[in-house]
């Protein structure tokens, strides 16, 4: 089986935190002590090596990456299915609330929409497996190491797992520029929700849009009637936390 790698001080240091499974960590040479003490600590605790290198090994490992001077090699990424979500909200004794992304093509999108979605409650992130960003080491790092701790579900179609949602009462909420509705206008975020983003270029499918129950739009002011994804998404998430929350 191969093996994937973590880049960046957070996210190796949560990747550790979280249990996930680790071979080896790099630290590049003359990196400061002090700033690499946590991940060595619990490096020691796990019982995981850790070798010093030439910062130019780091560069080749994880090419184009912001490395920060650490790098792991771990156990590849385990997706979770859509009835893991689904029970991880039963666990906690919460209505789901899940995310459909539809063919989000960049990782580093992935990765933020990761980082909100933890910070924001979401039980989970529903992907398909082809034309999609999958996790990598661009996405773990971009997303601060919340890739650990939220379950990603890939899916073969996008349309027939609605479908089953749908059968299990959830409420399927689309992001669409075109919509009448705006999202403070809505009240289905209260209940058993999924959010799908569309693509950063062409929004949703047809076929994804044609499943959703409800189509909701940001309010726009300006000259340009879009944002980019994971900025959309943060937006959309944090007005699902606040209506949740009770807030006003």
């Amino acid at each position: 089986m191969e093996e994937e790698l973590i880049a960046g001080k957070h996210s190796v240091a949560e990747a550790l935190r979280a249990g996930r499974s680790i071979n080896k960590i790099w630290i590049a040479e003359g990196t400061q002590q002090k700033q690499m003490q946590p991940i060595l600590t619990e490096a020691k605790n796990r019982g995981v090596v850790v070798q010093t290198a030439d910062k130019r090994k780091l560069d080749t490992l994880v090419p184009g990456i912001q490395h920060q001077g650490v790098v792991a090699q771990a156990a590849p990424y385990v997706y979770a299915e859509v009835e893991d979500l689904l029970a991880a909200a039963a666990a906690k004794d919460e209505d789901p609330f899940l995310l459909i992304l539809d063919e989000i093509e960049d990782p580093h999108n992935l990765g933020s929409i990761l980082r909100t979605a933890d910070c924001t409650g979401v039980h989970g992130v529903i992907i398909p497996k082809r034309r999609s960003a999958q996790v990598n080491a661009t996405v773990s790092k971009t997303s601060a190491g919340a890739a650990e701790y939220v379950p990603v579900a890939r899916v073969t179609n996008l349309a027939q797992t609605m479908e089953k949602l749908k059968e299990s009462g959830v409420w399927i909420a689309g992001t669409d520029v075109r919509a009448e509705g705006e999202i403070y206008e809505t009240d289905v975020f209260k209940g058993p929700v999924a959010l799908v983003i569309g693509n950063e270029g062409e929004g949703m499918g047809r076929l994804v849009r044609e499943k959703c129950d409800v189509l909701i739009k940001l309010p726009m002011q300006g000259r340009i009637n879009s944002l980019n994804a994971s900025v959309a998404a943060g937006v959309v998430m944090y007005e699902v936390l606040r209506q949740r929350s009770g807030r006003k």
